[in-house]
């Protein structure tokens, strides 16, 4: 029998959800939040979809665990959960997790406004601003983000030849930026992005091997990043992150404005410093920035850095039981 009751903490950062699940933790064994993704995954995935997908969930859910920390100066450990699987990180989930939990006194800093986190990326610090009892933002050092794949050819049915990128920013993305037979986010509507993703990302990782150099675990191209125009003028950048099966970030996408930024760095469009104001498809906004420089197995990678806000919205108990028939979810496609 699988059941059990999931009490949870609701939210969003920058308007996508995030779901912070406070009790049903399961024992996930390995060292490191790797090892234990890879548990969680083969144990434990119909917590995942019983809590993300419907009836319980929708295609746009995110969420988490927060677990003890597997380092011996971390304060915590976090698992991501969301429509597309057990992520190796989530900024925006990662932002409303530390905002929610410290909102509500699940986590205590051991240093002022400072956090360090372990993900099954690897080590995410964070710093947050307090405006009495709320996180007014936080800003995640995320892992070190690299371009992959450059300037790759491609034939799209029903929409002809496209040149993309592949960078990682704790996920691996493939970057779409306006060409001949693709006129920008502005020009198209979300049913287009919804029909070309899937269909995009399947003849990429048909023809590359997406694989992190130091983790083979983190592998294939998860998420598409279609660029365009800005909504407001402080943006220096907008896009529309696919994940999943028919999701659209209404975020502007922790790790996809670091991959993105990696891209950015490696053609010379940005320098160590610079600020990279990327916009999400609603028009939201993080801030993010090029912090320093580092290499990744002898590849050129940047450090970067990302600020946004979350805000919660309520409190729930969630119940799993596999009498009912639609226990461990499901999705309309």
């Amino acid at each position: 029998m699988r059941k059990g009751t999931f009490f949870c903490l609701d939210g969003h950062t920058c308007g996508n959800p995030v779901r912070l699940i406070t009790s049903g933790h399961p024992n996930l064994l390995g060292a490191t939040m790797s090892d234990k993704r890879q548990h969680f995954l083969k144990e434990f995935d119909w917590i995942r979809t019983g809590l993300m997908f419907e009836p319980r969930g929708h295609d746009m859910m995110s969420g988490s665990f927060i677990y003890p920390p597997t380092t011996v100066d971390g304060d915590a450990s976090v698992l991501f959960v969301e429509t597309s699987g057990c992520l190796p990180m989530c900024g925006h989930g990662l932002i409303g997790t530390l905002t929610f939990a410290l909102e509500s006194g699940l986590l205590t800093a051991k240093s002022p406004n400072e956090l360090k986190i372990d993900t099954p990326a690897g080590r995410v610090n964070a710093e947050f601003h307090r405006v009495g009892d709320k996180v007014e933002w936080v800003k995640l050092y995320n892992v070190p983000s690299f371009l992959l794949h450059e300037n790759v050819k491609i034939n799209v049915p029903d929409l002809g030849e496209l040149t993309v990128d592949i960078a990682y920013g704790g996920n691996f993305y493939i970057i779409v930026e306006p060409q001949a037979n693709f006129p920008g986010i502005e020009q198209w509507d979300a049913s287009k992005i919804l029909h070309f993703s899937p269909i995009v990302r399947q003849i990429i990782n048909d023809s590359l091997d997406c694989i992190h150099p130091l983790d083979s675990t983190v592998r294939g191209a998860s998420h598409l990043l279609w660029t365009g125009q800005c909504k407001h003028q402080n943006s220096d950048g907008a896009n529309a992150v696919f994940y999943g099966d028919k999701a659209i970030d209404r975020s502007p996408c922790g790790t996809g404005t670091s991959a993105r930024m990696a891209q950015r760095f490696a053609k010379g469009l940005l320098s160590e410093g610079d600020e990279f104001v990327h916009e999400s498809y609603i028009g939201s906004q993080f801030i993010g920035k090029v912090e320093g420089l580092t290499e990744v197995a002898g590849k050129a990678a940047i450090l970067p850095s990302i600020r946004g806000w979350a805000r919660m919205t309520g409190k729930n108990a969630i119940t799993i039981d596999d009498a009912d028939p639609y226990a461990f979810g499901f999705q309309v496609i």
